[in-house]
């Protein structure tokens, strides 16, 4: 990716416990993405993929348009903010995706969505 093109991605998620159904093996969580524009040229978000792996291996693809039913449009400096959710089946997994981008000079190029934890509190130190 170019010093033109270039996203930083955060990630900070939650575990929803008022969701969430232990004895059935039913894991909520909550993440909230930051998504900021730290390259030259304005850029819009096309897709998403991700990859959701529990502790037990089990591997989840989720693909979509946009984020949030959004197609956010980030000239540099902006940062454009989400709250979504996944759930899981073991009290800790992790995520981690990628983001394609389109540039207002036509370029498409991808953002990393860096991996992440999903923890139940007081489960890993």
């Amino acid at each position: 990716m170019s010093e033109k093109n270039k996203i930083l991605v955060e990630a900070t998620p939650h575990f929803i416990e008022a969701q969430s159904s232990p004895d059935q093996n039913r894991y909520v969580f909550a993440y909230c993405i930051s998504i900021t524009n730290t390259g030259e040229v304005p850029a819009t978000l096309l897709s998403r993929h991700w990859q959701i792996t529990d502790a037990n291996g089990k591997v989840q693809e989720v693909s979509g348009e946009g984020v949030i039913g959004e197609k956010p449009y980030l000239k540099p400096g902006e940062t454009f903010r989400y709250t979504s959710g996944a759930m899981i089946e073991t009290p800790v997994g992790v995520m981690q995706g990628k983001y394609t981008l389109r540039s207002d000079e036509g370029d498409q190029f991808k953002a990393t969505i860096p991996k992440f934890t999903l923890s139940i509190p007081r489960i890993l130190h």
